[in-house]
């Protein structure tokens, strides 16, 4: 076809006859394109393709500049013939709606674009396929004439100034019809694509065709030289830039094939020199170095500066280190609600999941979807978590699943583990998981439970355990009762494999998940305390981009999840985050920021991030009267041999601080009283369970390094003042038989002075703290709304969030709620200190150890001793009556931590064993 010159334009050629085209527009979206359009992308040239929204598309030319080629920039002449005028490139801003851009043309463009629509027009005169058989007819107020472009005149000031203005009319007159505003050739044009419209993927950035280098990801194991062409090769996608990243897809399927998320480490490299060639542009970040070869150096300039420009208007917030190194900054005002143990939070989950429209994602310590979040279960499965979730991929609100546990891996999985083509998807990540006892062990590898929504993130570490909030106190029998009429029938709380109690056996049999596998009538249900946390908007935003990036690193690292039905996810933008759809109800609004640990091995990033470790040692070290600490493992007091994380050190150090200031302060820590691992106490335990201890231990008060040692050196006894370690424990009857059970503390929590407070997946170790290690993620809470209190006996404005969530811990594990007589209001007083805290979980402890004669107990320093403490029977077998009196005296579960268990005894595991070939770093 002979090429057609920018003055012989003819919109003649394109106009459309009666009768001859239906000019409706069959792509019409409304007013808004949903977010879920994401997943529905299809071929560029596909007719089904949704771009535009209802509203019109207007072409403004701001700017017309005239360039020579390089070699006429170098050697100007005085005389240029008449017939060959200067090139002109058309700077263009379109809008659409909300959405405004620039795009630039040369006339070379105009007349490609005038060619291919031009033929467009003719094919489809032609049946050559039955989309283009359908004879249509034009609505009556259809424009029909259109004006010609000048082809000349006199004045060349005038003459240049006609023709601006004529070809803004021509590309306005066809945007205004759909025949040809919806052709690909139209939408490449302007630079629009199927996700250019999407409200909640911010405002629009650069898009067009390049040329894309493979290779640049940051794939621990996967190393190329990549310096040799042989080594790479070139790919034509489309690229698409928005507000916090970038992505390109595959114009044939109009999938998308790589997102980059950006961050503090994102930089535009266009230098010659620098990139070995010319005409390339290099686009960094933590997870990978991407190269694109443009057409020209213009070209290259253009995007480039275009790119950066773009990125550092609207992504400051992603391309800095923030506050304790973290990936996020600071949100104010967020709506943040805490939890303490399973039902609300359960309750509230299950809520959310029901009102999700557009995107569900979990991740999973231990992903058990056959859980029931409300209880007694009174409606059938209407609240099991595999229902919900089928039936919110049945409404298109995409599921997607990342649990860190192999859980569903091994029957578990109710019907969705693998994607179903019904929206539900999941990625079985145990990436560089330690095996123990031949199996997948239990590492916490995972961002454990979380529900994003974009707008909403709950936090939690509970397995499939609900305690009972109403009584305010962990269950250890089978089914409840007078639960005040809240039982129906053989209605019963803990359903198969929830009756549970790992330390004396583990889960068997997952793919029979309703099934017993320990007898309830014998064994003691072990019950779980855990802490939770829900936190919206920007915040919660900031947690779904975690999860995208690990998700979208585990798609790209692992071959067995690049099928088409394991999607590429997409940040919303944070410019919509308060356009909350739902809000969980009995919010506090406060400052939040999301932390978290994550390495290249589990987000594909350069540089590790252990902002969680950054923020425990900053929040100890600054707080001024007291902190509290929950957590399932206390290891820590770095030697940087075996342990580096320094929480336990910084704790130590602000003690020796206000011993020296003769103020007073106080740690509180609460810890389970056994590590959670299979193994018979009666006879030791098992190795795994002695290995946490000894690490556990030695942060306690064993070993020169122990924070009890540290403490004695600079003050000998008076540590007790300030220091204490207790756990938990509860009583139960079980078929006409007393017993008792300690209560798993689950939580990861840290709460200062009332007006701080972290709660996450992070356990007290090198593992969840180092960054390199596990993934973790936590959000630290830090009050902008205050209520009166009181603090060492003075009047305090303490934190709304941070008290309530103290007063409940305090009052529940210290019986408060049934003796409203204990106070728990002063944390630093010395009457809350010495007459209640201490007090009770000494009485305690006291009582369980004459009736039971449990375990651990500080009377048992060596194996040897433990034979003659278990023949000696306590009271609830000798006498059962007195035993029930002695009972009587508990006040919550609060019991003091036993210091000398098998303190003689060499707890690490024994030569020979499984346990002692498998690195320190397992334990540690």
């Amino acid at each position: 076809m002979t090429d057609i010159a920018l003055d012989n334009l003819e919109l003649q050629e394109l106009r459309i006859q009666d009768g001859e085209y239906d000019g409706t527009d069959t792509t019409d979206t409304g007013d808004c394109l949903p977010f879920s359009s994401v997943y529905n992308t299809v071929g560029f040239k596909e007719r089904e393709a949704k771009v535009f929204l209802s509203c019109p598309i207007t072409a403004k030319i701001l700017e017309v500049e005239r360039h020579t080629s390089r070699h006429n920039r170098s050697f100007p002449t005085r005389q240029r013939s008449e017939s060959k005028s200067v090139p002109a490139l058309y700077r263009i801003e379109m809008k659409h709606g909300e959405f405004m851009w620039t795009v630039k043309r040369k006339e070379k463009h105009f007349t490609d674009l005038h060619r291919d629509l031009r033929t467009h027009k003719a094919l489809m005169k032609i049946p050559l396929t039955r989309s283009y058989s359908v004879r249509r007819t034009l609505p009556p107020n259809e424009e029909r004439h259109m004006p010609s472009l000048p082809k000349g005149e006199e004045n060349k000031q005038t003459r240049a100034e006609s023709r601006k203005k004529q070809i803004e009319d021509y590309l306005n007159e066809l945007l205004r019809m759909p025949l040809y505003r919806n052709y690909h050739a139209m939408m490449e044009f302007i630079d629009a694509s199927q996700l250019s419209f999407i409200h909640d993927l911010g405002p629009k950035g650069l898009e067009g065709f390049v040329l894309k280098r493979s290779g640049g990801h940051r794939i621990p194991g996967f190393k190329c030289c990549g310096g040799s062409k042989i080594c790479y090769r070139w790919s034509r996608r489309w690229l698409v830039v928005k507000d916090s990243f970038l992505l390109y897809m595959e114009t044939d399927s109009g999938a998308i094939s790589f997102v980059m998320l950006f961050d503090k480490e994102f930089n535009i490299k266009m230098d010659p020199r620098e990139m070995k060639t010319k005409h390339r542009i290099r686009v960094n970040s933590l997870s990978r170095s991407l190269v694109l070869k443009c057409s020209s150096y213009r070209h290259a300039c253009w995007w480039g500066q275009a790119i950066d420009d773009f990125v550092k208007k609207h992504s400051s917030a992603f391309l800095k280190d923030h506050r304790f190194g973290s990936f996020a900054r600071e949100e104010k005002d967020i709506p943040a609600k805490w939890y303490v143990n399973g039902k609300t939070y359960m309750e509230d989950v299950a809520d959310a999941l029901e009102a999700a429209k557009e995107e569900i994602f979990i991740t999973d310590w231990w992903l058990s979807p056959e859980i029931f979040l409300k209880r007694p279960v009174v409606e059938g499965n209407q609240w099991r978590l595999d229902c919900i979730l089928k039936r919110k991929a049945a409404q298109a609100a995409a599921s997607l699943s990342a649990p860190a546990n192999g859980s569903s891996s091994e029957g578990n999985a109710g019907g969705f583990t693998h994607t179903d083509g019904k929206g539900i998807n999941t990625l079985l990540d145990m990436m560089d998981q330690p095996k123990i006892k031949g199996k997948k062990k239990r590492t916490g590898l995972s961002i454990r439970k979380r529900l994003e929504k974009h707008s909403i993130t709950f936090r939690h570490d509970s397995d499939s355990d609900l305690e009972e909030e109403e009584e305010k106190g962990p269950k250890v029998c089978g089914d409840p009762t007078g639960m005040g009429g809240e039982l129906y029938g053989n209605t019963r709380f803990w359903h198969g494999k929830d009756y549970c109690n790992f330390v004396h056996k583990d889960w068997i049999q997952l793919d029979k998940p309703f099934d017993d596998f320990i007898d309830r009538y014998t064994t003691p249900r072990m019950p779980w305390h855990d802490i939770a946390s829900v936190v919206h908007g920007s915040a919660a935003r900031d947690v779904a981009r975690h999860f995208i990036q690990r998700w979208n690193f585990t798609k790209r690292a692992k071959r067995k999840y690049r099928a088409p039905s394991y999607p590429y996810l997409l940040p919303k933008s944070h410019t919509t985050a308060q356009e909350q759809r739902y809000q969980v109800p009995n919010c506090i609004n406060s400052k939040v920021q999301i932390l978290r640990s994550a390495a290249d091995w589990s987000a594909g990033i350069k540089y590790h991030e252990e902002s969680i470790h950054n923020a425990y040692v900053h929040v100890i070290e600054n707080s001024e009267h007291f902190i509290y600490i929950e957590n399932q493992f206390f290891i820590s007091c770095a030697d940087n041999i075996h342990i580096f994380n320094k929480i336990g050190d910084a704790i130590a150090e602000r003690i020796i601080k206000a011993y020296k200031e003769g103020k007073r302060y106080h740690v509180y820590v609460v810890t389970p009283l056994l590590p959670g691992f299979e193994g018979d106490i009666n006879t030791g335990g098992g190795s795994a369970i002695q290995a946490v201890m000894h690490f556990n231990y030695r942060t306690m008060n064993r070993g020169e390094r122990s924070i009890i040692s540290q403490l004695r050196k600079e003050m000998g006894d008076h540590w007790i003042n300030y220091f204490s370690i207790c756990g938990l424990r509860t009583h139960a009857e079980l078929e006409g038989r007393l017993v008792t059970e300690l209560i798993y503390v689950h939580s990861k929590m840290l709460i200062a002075d009332d007006n701080t407070v972290i709660i996450g997946s992070a356990n007290i170790n090198d593992r969840s703290m180092l960054g390199m290690r596990d993934s973790e993620v936590a959000v630290i809470v830090e009050d902008s709304e205050t209520v009166a209190s009181v603090m060492d006996g003075q009047p305090y404005q303490a934190g709304k969030f941070a008290l309530s969530l103290r007063l409940d811990c305090f009052k529940t594990i210290l019986g408060a709620y049934a003796d409203p007589t204990i106070d728990v209001s002063d944390p630093v007083s010395e009457k809350f200190y010495k007459d209640v805290w201490m007090a009770t979980c000494g009485r305690n402890a006291t009582i369980y150890q004459k009736v039971f004669r449990c375990l651990p107990s500080s009377d048992v320093l060596s194996m040897t001793h433990l034979e003659g403490y278990l023949a000696k029977p306590g009271l609830d077998k000798e006498d059962p009556t007195r035993a029930h009196e002695e009972l009587k005296k508990i006040r919550g579960f609060l019991v003091q931590f036993p210091m000398q268990f098998l303190c003689e005894q060499n707890l690490l595991p024994p030569i020979g064993s499984k346990e002692a070939i498998v690195p320190t770093e397992v334990w540690t």
